[in-house]
């Protein structure tokens, strides 16, 4: 990705989904990969995975 600019992650910006989805990427052991190099750095299983997950918890949230 050369010439294409990093833009610093605010954790405190983020909406209650994507706090959600960082969440998942840390419980994953994925966080580290994800702050240095981007969400476009993990396979498609991995990706499949945290989307999997954050909509389990969506549904399970939505029925409380």
């Amino acid at each position: 990705m050369a010439g294409k600019k990093q833009k610093e992650i605010k954790l405190e910006e983020l909406t209650a989904e994507e706090k959600i989805k960082y969440e998942i990427a840390e419980e994953l052991g994925l966080l580290d990969r994800v702050m240095a190099d981007g969400w476009r750095s993990l396979s498609s299983k991995e990706t499949g995975r945290i989307g999997g997950l954050l909509a389990r918890r969506k549904r399970s949230a939505r029925q409380k």
